[in-house]
């Protein structure tokens, strides 16, 4: 029984439990406003918390690439400028359509915006904000995306 329970711990439950992060690119959205930097959360379609937009890597784009189509899909965001490189990563856990939960690294990348399209594919199912990179540290679930946006 001990090595039928080792063998199930080293095969099977271990390599999930060290499988490593599945990755995504986020998209932090900012412009000039009266007062200073604004930034843009989008809410998420099952919980309807406020989160940065992002998604899986796309083909034939790389990290800012695939940053700035989220933004779009999510948010119709038309980008401006998007940085090359990353301004931060954080770390949460999706759960997966299976209902698994998996491990995810965003890595965010600075998208100024030029302006915002009412018409975009995920209008319906989404609400946008903008606010202070402060007022958005207090209402994202991610420590890590918290420090980013206050650090921002």
């Amino acid at each position: 029984m001990v090595t039928l329970l080792k063998n199930a711990w080293e095969g099977v439950i271990d390599p999930i439990l060290r499988r490593p992060d599945r990755v995504q690119a986020a998209a932090l959205c900012w412009r000039k406003g009266k007062r200073g930097k604004e930034v843009l959360l989008v809410t998420s379609r099952d919980s309807g918390r406020w989160i940065l937009p992002k998604g899986w890597p796309i083909d034939g784009l790389d990290g800012p690439g695939t940053a700035a189509q989220e933004a779009w899909e999510e948010a119709g965001v038309r980008a401006a400028k998007v940085t090359p490189r990353p301004v931060g990563r954080y770390h949460y856990v999706k759960k997966l359509d299976s209902g698994v939960p998996a491990p995810v690294e965003a890595t965010v990348y600075s998208v100024k915006v030029a302006r915002l399209e009412d018409a975009f594919p995920e209008a319906a199912q989404r609400r946008r904000c903008w606010m202070a990179p402060a007022q958005a540290a207090e209402l994202v679930d991610e420590p890590e995306l918290r420090d980013l946006l206050r650090a921002f």
